[in-house]
């Protein structure tokens, strides 16, 4: 239950914003049934109660029994008191659904352990041919064991209304409970008012975060935004411990104080938390460059995106000697710009970047001995055949038994599978594997599969970046604004949202024909030039904007690993318009 509407920044930016209802608002239909037995599939309803509230005042009561239509067990008699003859006249759970369901009508449904009354609700609904209530549904119990669980000794409705010392008390009859409940559900309502929590949606999900540690702190999220944007987790003395992206801030933020995340960096996270600063945006593809701009010029210590630029690395192929090989390289060398060598990747991992390794290596049988071979380099008369040319895996100039020109024919191979052109390398693997599988040696096959798989994704995901490179700068206009999802509609959708790419990178956010400008978070350092694009080239040489250089010369060239992630970020927002 909330509402969507744009609202205007510091900046004059359009932003979308969800606005959840406040809790005075909202409609709650407080329900509770005695039934025969506890199987809503095989028993039947004997009483409903159910009592609306709105701004903690009473609106409206519906209570009546019914008939089940069948004996009522003699254990049900002596904890409820509802007995057989009290239920002879009363109408059907058929007659009377209708009148419960116009009843309910919008409200949002609140029972002590929902699962079990609203279950047989639904139940009794569908048997007799009527469609199952869609409404909100709160379930006290949840919200009991984390707000209140910590003061009782159970969380039963008895227990409860004894020990809070409510007005009214549960009886085992429909309304009594109903107004027990009634009373729990104000006095949640009241205590979760301590932790910040006005509003539906933050109210519901204190089912999961009530008892968190941390909880105090969610005091700090009151004011955050319910739209797209970037977060940033601030400690005591200003320095920015994390930074993420979300559809929903608000409610993004409020996860981490969840049961479910038992990540223990999360938990030290929170605790050295003081404050939560945000930049909204106006949809989730300009959060998501943002964040990743952030985190690579700002290095916060619990983004594990950071490290990742560190860790990437390429599949090196040596033109630059006379006798070329694959390496694995950390880094690409000063001299890459004139360099005759040729660059595969960047790849996320050393170990990936062996399996391409491997799979080009296993088809094409270039020298994989480590031998320093410079362009005057002759083998020693007395040179032995490495191992691998003696199996007939790869050929072996260290020794002097290569064929110059043969050898010039495999590398011309190595380069076409290395710019794309991989089909031959893949389908001798795949032939390779099934072989394998056939022979019942899996765990062989599984090797191989994972060599291809490795080729397959870097060959991808290289293609499309450079795609978006050469592609030059073109705007690119969503048919529906990214980004607006989880709830974020309607206004923000039907505003023209475009976006000015260049070389692979986001320049500029419009909407409305007027650029969007962020604004920094008050911190002690100005944040404000850390949103803007960068200004090294995607290529580790020049680009196309700058140079008339070939774009077949440009294929060759590495792209800068600290570009790959914002480059393929916008190459899925944008795949089906380059």
């Amino acid at each position: 239950m909330s509402r969507t509407e744009t609202v205007i920044d510091e900046a004059g930016n359009g932003v979308a914003t969800t606005e959840s209802v406040a809790l005075c608002d909202v409609e709650f239909c407080v329900v509770d049934l005695e039934t025969t037995g506890g199987s809503n599939e095989y028993d039947a309803i004997t009483e409903i109660g159910a009592v609306k509230y709105r701004g903690g005042e009473e609106t409206g009561r519906f209570t009546t029994l019914v008939n089940p239509l069948c004996a009522i067990p003699p254990f049900i008699t002596v904890l409820t008191g509802i007995t057989e003859t009290m239920v002879a006249n009363a109408p059907t759970v058929d007659e009377v659904l209708d009148s419960l369901v116009e009843f309910i009508g919008d409200s949002v449904l609140v029972a002590h352990n929902a699962r079990f009354d609203i279950g047989f609700i639904n139940a009794s609904l569908v048997r007799h041919g009527r469609e199952r209530l869609v409404n909100r549904v709160l379930d006290t119990v949840g919200l009991a064991r984390r707000i209140v669980g910590g003061d009782v000794d159970n969380c039963k409705l008895s227990t409860l209304a004894a020990t809070l010392g409510f007005a009214h008390q549960p009886s085992h009859r429909a309304i009594n409970d109903v107004l027990a409940t009634g009373d729990l559900l104000h006095h949640l309502i009241e205590r979760a008012a301590g932790f910040g929590v006005f509003d539906l949606d933050d109210f519901a999900a204190m089912a999961k975060i009530g008892t968190h540690p941390q909880a105090a702190k969610l005091k700090l999220t009151v004011d955050l935004p319910r739209g797209p944007g970037v977060y940033l987790f601030v400690d005591a003395q200003g320095d920015v411990l994390y930074v993420g992206k979300a559809t929903n801030i608000r409610s993004r933020v409020r996860s981490y104080f969840g049961t479910g995340d038992t990540r223990r960096k999360v938990g030290a996270l929170l605790k050295l938390m003081d404050a939560v600063h945000y930049v909204s945006t106006p949809d989730l593809l300009t959060a998501e460059v943002m964040e990743l701009r952030l985190i690579a010029r700002l290095r916060p210590r619990y983004n594990h995106a950071f490290t990742r630029t560190a860790k990437y690395c390429y599949v090196r192929l040596t033109l630059s000697e006379q006798w070329p090989r694959l390496v694995i390289a950390s880094r690409i060398a000063k001299t890459v710009a004139s360099s005759a060598d040729i660059y595969l990747g960047p790849i996320s991992t050393r170990a990936m970047a062996r399996d391409v390794v491997d799979a080009i290596e296993s088809v094409i049988p270039l020298r994989r001995c480590t031998v320093r071979m410079g362009r005057k380099y002759r083998a020693p008369e007395d040179a032995p055949v490495c191992s691998a040319a003696q199996l007939g895996l790869a050929l072996c100039p260290c020794s002097g038994t290569a064929d110059p020109q043969e050898y010039a024919r495999e590398v011309e191979r190595v380069v076409g599978a290395m710019m794309g052109e991989a089909k031959e390398v893949v389908e001798k693997l795949t032939i390779k594997m099934r072989k394998y599988s056939q022979d019942q040696r899996f765990e062989e096959a599984g090797d191989v599969l994972a060599r291809i798989d490795a080729l397959e994704t870097v060959l991808r995901r290289v293609q499309t970046a450079r795609d978006l490179i050469e592609a030059g700068s073109f705007e690119f206009t969503p048919a529906v604004a990214s980004g607006v999802a989880s709830g974020v509609v309607s206004s923000v959708a039907a505003a023209n949202i475009s976006y000015r790419i260049e070389c692979g990178l986001l320049q500029a956010t419009h909407i409305d024909g007027t650029e969007f400008k962020p604004v920094a978070p008050p911190l002690p350092r100005d944040l404000s030039e850390l949103f803007h694009a960068p200004t090294s080239a995607p290529l580790t040489a020049a680009t196309p904007s700058s140079t008339s250089i070939a774009p077949a010369a440009l294929t060759t060239m590495p792209i800068a690993p600290e570009l790959i992630d914002e480059i393929l970020c916008i190459a899925r927002h944008t795949a089906r318009n380059i």
